[in-house]
């Protein structure tokens, strides 16, 4: 499917769901929950279209999240930078969002609206996949008036056996 059609597509599903719920936090849930099943289908395609081998830190995996398969599935490559001494909280730093590409700004009274929370929803459930659970949200939004547009991960729980390495 060409990305202009699913921008296209993901623009008129979050419209609808702004019409189906009258709050925010319940479009952003449902965004969530999307994503998250996409996120648990999708890990396979990208273990298996991207030949990645174990990943011996939380660093590595950010890295790969952004380097890959942000890459191979939106075409942009996030920077990633490590927020805390424990090195378990990444931010991940979009300069562009092609998912916004036809968006200027968030509709009229919903100034709470994530538009792009299936992302968020779509990277932890390919995390919890790997055995790794993790918060994802949004930090900073330019569709809210911020800078930039940042997702921020936080994995919950010590890395295991469960790793991927670049080949």
């Amino acid at each position: 499917m060409s990305r202009e059609l699913f921008v296209l597509t993901y623009g008129a599903l979050v419209a609808q769901l702004c019409k189906d719920y009258e709050k925010d936090e319940d479009v952003n849930k449902y965004l969530d929950r999307m994503g998250y099943g996409i996120g648990i289908r999708l890990i396979e395609d990208f273990l298996a279209r991207s030949a990645v081998r174990k990943c011996h830190s939380y660093s590595e995996i950010a890295d790969m999240i952004a380097q890959v398969a942000f890459k191979m599935y939106l075409g942009i490559t996030p920077s990633v930078t490590c927020i805390n001494k424990r090195r378990n909280k990444f931010s991940l730093i979009l300069n562009k969002n092609p998912l916004v590409d036809f968006v200027e700004e968030l509709p009229a009274g919903r100034s709470s609206l994530c538009y792009c929370n299936l992302l968020c929803g779509v990277i932890r459930g390919a995390l919890e996949m790997i055995n790794l659970a993790a918060e994802v949200t949004f930090v900073q939004d330019r569709l809210k008036g911020d800078d930039v547009t940042e997702i921020g991960i936080t994995f919950l729980r010590k890395l295991e056996d469960k790793k991927c390495k670049k080949k």
